[in-house]
This record gives structure tokens, sequence and C-alpha cells, in this order.
């Protein structure tokens, strides 16, 4: 890899948000509801060659509104340089609405009359930007209109001038070139000899172009693929790469032979078919992968058909792309379940490589409490309510914008503060327990079904505590453990994280191995939360083996942090020393050691809102100071 580039492709084109049905097996017009990713052919790619470790950027624009700034930032979660994203003043950003019909049918519709990135225009093109990456990748929509068009132009232009590689997808879509009616977005093919030589006027640009067959129809003129081709061929040195749907790709080098078999090609994969929606685009991204990393094209194409089965294996696009560990794993281990999205072992790497933020640092202030705040003198819910806004501040005020904070907060007691931490950068848990209870039950909000998670932001962590102990009745075991089981999934299927909080101690004995045991118990159930909160242990032994039992099980895992339980602040560092020793333990979420004091004392009426305030700020303060020196020390 070049060292002397900050960036290894840019793609420029089409962004948008898509949003998908999300019922399988019906029409379009029968969707209760839609889940939202970023999507548009070069967003796709851009996300799909980031997941896979290249430096990917994007050119584009998007409206000056919500779904405008959730793409670019929903790119920089992906790791994707968006510098390129132009903020258009005057038009919306585009959206599409899709479905999955059955294996067959993928309706959808494009809503892009007058949109954002089709005003994409030479202005938007910098020099300096373009000669920083190794490769440009286009796509042929942004063809179909004159200013794009020159925007494109432009960029392959300077693309040649400092040196860098060009590839072309294709990605024929009739109905954006004008060519078929709203309601035929599905439409993959209409002949048109003003196409045909819109992209032929443009391929000798190009070292790769890649299409389906029928896009190699429109491209070379005719609907005889091999005739097609070496119509390209003769406008056109590129290496020419022929996706064949479940038969794989074949690429061409040099003069198009006879037969398509006669092409390099690599090994397909025999997979169900849920949703072709995308499957370009992660077949493209795999490819890029493979051509930028100078890989033979046998193994380029293995990688590009990977991805694509990827992707017509899951729901949406973007999200369905695969992590390069992900893709290793599936490599090495192959097929093991045709529908890939039902390969637990699979799903669980999917999951945990592709997750968003960097939370390595994790000082979380937990103000959700509720029973201990309720038994205050003074305590009513308004007044709890209005409390836990204090702590929000007081949190707000420590974090001060830096990373590495966060709150637990619940929505029963503290809905305002929990509304009111959104978008301010801190990591949000909120809890589900009832307070106190064993066996485990949930707060009433959740449903008995838990389709209360249906309401939950994205953003937001599930938090359960769980007592639990080795030691259990075999009833209670199953009591708590289904609850848990049951919580995990519906948070999952939600696109929630799970934070899981064990306390042993409180209703048993404990050793250096009874954390560990709980641990491994749940991971034997096929619990993998995202996050582990357990006790500050006493001795160093007690936390290599609650790590060591994290680890062997899930090696992706976020991390720990350790709980409080009420410690004063000097029993705190003393346990912040020995959990810092571990890696693995990447903070703390304390609660009454910073509050406890304030609270009392505001419920009693004896101190004012600031007041309470100043105190919570010093005593959260002085708690991530003591960690970060406690980490620093453990490293030593």
């Amino acid at each position: 890899m070049s060292q002397s580039k900050t960036l290894d492709v840019i793609t420029i084109g089409r962004s948008s948000v898509d949003l998908y049905g999300a019922q399988v097996g019906g029409r379009l017009e029968d969707m209760g509801s839609f889940q939202k990713y970023i999507g548009g052919s070069p967003t796709n790619m851009a996300a799909g060659t980031a997941r896979l470790g290249l430096r990917s950027a994007l050119i584009t624009r998007v409206g000056d509104e919500h779904m405008g700034r959730f793409i670019r930032e929903e790119l920089t979660r992906e790791g994707v340089d968006v510098r390129g994203v132009k903020t258009d003043p005057d038009r919306l950003t585009a959206l599409v609405l899709l479905g999955i019909r059955d294996d067959r049918q993928f309706p959808l519709i494009f809503y892009r009359e007058n949109c954002a990135d089709m005003a994409l225009c030479e202005d938007d093109i910098d020099e300096g930007f373009i000669a920083e990456a190794r490769s440009v990748v286009a796509t042929g929509t942004h063809l179909s209109h004159p200013r794009t068009e020159a925007a494109v132009l432009k960029a392959l232009t300077l693309a040649r001038k400092h040196g860098l590689q060009t590839a072309l997808d294709i990605d024929y879509r009739p109905n954006l070139w004008g060519l078929a009616g709203h309601g035929d977005g599905e439409s993959r093919f209409i002949e048109s000899a003003a196409v045909t030589a819109k992209l032929q006027s443009t391929l000798h640009l190009f070292d790769l172009i890649v299409g389906t067959e029928e896009e190699f129809h429109i491209a070379g003129g005719t609907t005889d693929t091999i005739a097609a081709l070496r119509a390209v061929r003769a406008v056109s040195q590129a290496t020419l790469v022929c996706k064949r749907g479940p038969m794989g790709a074949v690429a061409f080098t040099g003069a198009i032979p006879d037969s398509l078999d006669a092409g390099e090609t690599g090994p397909g994969f025999p997979i169900e078919v849920f949703n072709v929606l995308g499957a370009g685009d992660g077949f493209m991204s795999g490819l890029l992968k493979g051509w930028l990393d100078g890989e033979p094209w046998p193994v380029a194409l293995k990688y590009a058909n990977a991805c694509g089965a990827f992707a017509v294996s899951r729901h949406g696009c973007t999200p369905a792309y695969p992590s390069w560990e992900e893709l290793q794993f599936f490599l090495k281990r192959g097929v093991v379940e045709k529908a890939l999205r039902k390969d637990a072992a699979l799903e669980q790497i999917h999951w945990a490589t592709n997750r968003h933020g960097d939370w390595s640092t994790m000082r979380v202030f937990a103000f959700d409490h509720r029973m201990q705040l309720e038994e205050m003198e003074g305590a009513t819910p308004e007044r709890i309510g209005a409390f836990k806004d204090l702590c929000l501040q007081a949190a707000l005020t420590v974090a001060d914008g830096k990373p590495g904070h966060g709150i637990l907060c619940d929505s029963r007691l503290g809905r305002d503060a929990l509304f009111r931490a959104a978008g301010t950068g801190l990591w949000i848990g909120r809890p589900v327990e009832w307070p106190g209870s064993r066996p485990l039950t949930l707060e009433p909000e959740l449903g008995p079904d838990f389709g209360g998670l249906q309401e939950w932001p994205l953003a937001h962590v599930v938090k359960v505590l769980c007592f639990t102990h080795p030691d259990d009745s075999a009833e209670m075991k199953a009591a708590q453990e289904d609850t848990v089981r049951r919580l995990f999934h519906a948070a999952r299927r939600n696109r929630l994280e799970m934070l899981l909080e064990i306390i042993p101690s409180k209703v048993g004995p404990v050793t250096d191995e009874t954390s560990a045991q709980v641990i491994q118990r749940f991971y034997d159930l096929g619990i993998y939360p995202d996050w582990w909160k357990l006790e500050p242990f006493a001795t160093a032994k007690a936390w290599e083996n609650a790590c060591a039992a994290i680890e062997r099980n899930d090696p992706h895992v976020r991390g720990v942090v350790v709980l409080g339980l009420d410690a004063a602040e000097a029993d705190l560092a003393a346990s912040f020393r020995l959990a810092a020793r571990q890696p693995l333990v990447k903070g703390f979420a304390v609660g009454r050691t910073i509050f406890a004091e304030a609270a009392r004392a505001w419920f009693r009426g004896e101190i004012t809102d600031g007041a309470a305030v100043s105190i919570m700020v010093e005593r959260y303060a002085r708690l991530c100071a003591l960690w970060d020196a406690a980490r620093e020390g453990g490293k030593k």
C-alpha cells in the first residue's frame, strides 16, 4: 500500500437514505415500518471498502437537513473520509423506498427529483483531494446529466494527471436515465442508443470496468454478451469484470474470448438469496479490496463473490457488508448455513466487528437508580426527574465535549434527562430491570414481548442487572436465564447493544471463580453481551478469571466496566487500580458515590440546584481522574 497517499479509494456519485421495508414477503404498499440505512451505489462502496480496511472517501452532495446529516454522520462512523461530501443549501437528500417481495421481486421507488447529489458540479471536485488517493471509482448514473457528468469527467481527468487508477461500476438504472417511470425502479435493462453512446464516450478513461451482463449490454450496444464485451474492448483497454449472478464473475484483461467461461474466475458461494438489492455494491467493495491490494484476479473475485454473498443474504445494503475479520473467518471456514443471516457464529462476528464508536475509555456516571432515590426523604417522581436533569448537567460539565464519558439513566423517572442526552456525545445506557427483582423481571414499559425496544433510539444501550449465582436453584436459573436470553435476542433484532451486569455477591458467597462461572454460563446459553458490568473484585485472580472467560468466548467484546456499589472514594480508587491491570476493563459505571450526598441534601431542600451540580461535578471529575491514573499505572 502506497505510503505517499492518505486515501486508497474515492468513490463519486449517488448518496441517499434507504428506507427498507421491515416486513418481508409483502407488497411495498403493505409495509408497516421501515429500517433506515445509508444508500446509493458510491456511498455503499465507500462504506463497504472501509469495512474491509481500505482508506475510503466519498464525493457527493447531501441536503442541509436531518437525512443529509445522517449520511455524513453514518459515513464517519463507518470510517469514511467525508471531506468530499458537500452540503447543498437548496436541495433535499435523495431517498429510496425498498422492499423484499420474495426471492425474485425487490420493488423500489427513487425519490430523486432535483435531489442534492444530482447537483454535484465541477466546483465540488478539488484537485488536492483527488491527488491524495490511489484510485477513483465512478458509477454510471452520474453520467446521465451534463452537470454531474462534468464533475465526474473532471475527477477522472485529475486522476489520470496524478497517476491514480480508475474504475467504473456501470450501475445501469433505466429509471435514473429517464427511460422508465417512477414505479419501475426495479427495472434493470432498457435498450437505449443514447445511453450506450454516452457510456462509450467515457470508457477509455478507466482501468477497470465492472457490470452485470445486462450492464455490458447497454455499454456495448447489443444484447449478445460476448459481442457487447468486444464492443467495450474496442474503446477501452480496461480489465472487464462481468458479473453473472449465482455463477459468480469473470475477468478479462485482454482480448475477449468466444466464451465467458474462458476468463479468469474466483470461487462462488452457494447461499440462499434473500435480498439482491445492494449486492453489486458489496461485490464491488470486495473487488476493489483485492484490486487495490494487488491480488491476482481470482483472489479479488473471491473477495467480491463472498461480499456479494453476504449482501444477498441480509437485510439492507451497507449494513450487510462484511468487516475484514468477518470475511477472513468466512473464507477460512466456508458455508455452514446457506441462509447466512441465520448462521449464529457468522452473525456474531458481523455484529461485533461492525459496531460504531470508539469506547476504549468508559467513565460513566450512573444515575439510573430508581428504588434508592424513591426511598430518600422528600423524593417524589417529579423531583427525582428534576434531580436527574442535574445529574446530566454534571455529566456534561465534566465531559466538556471530550470523548470517553457516558451516563446510565432510566426512562421511567429520568425520561427528560435521557431525552436531553441525545446527540451530546455521551455513551448512553438505559436500564430495563425492575429494581431489586429476583427472579429478574423487567420494567413494564418494555411489554411482555419486549416490543417496547422498538421505540428506543439506536444509540441507547440496553442495560440489565441480574442478581445471579452458580448455586441458584434450577427454577431460579431457568426463570432468570430465559428473561436474559429473550432480552438479548430482542435487543439484537432492534439493532441495540446490550450491557449485562451481574452481582453474585448479593445472593451468595463468592470466590475468585464465581463471576467467571456466571459469565461462562451466559455464553453457553448463546448470550453475547456487548458490555459486561462487574463488581469491584478484591483480588487480581478474580479479575483474571472473569476476563479470561469473556475473551475466550468473545474476543470482539466491547469490554467491561466496574460498578461502584456505593463504595467510598478511597475504596473505589483501590478497586480501580486492580481492575485497570486488565486491558479488557475499559472504565467504570459509578453512581451513588457521586450523587448520594447531593441527592439527600437536595431532596430535603438544604442545597440549591447549582450546589448539587457542583458537588457532583467535583466527585465525578475526581473519579475520572482516579480511573485515568489507574489505567496509566496499569500500563506500566
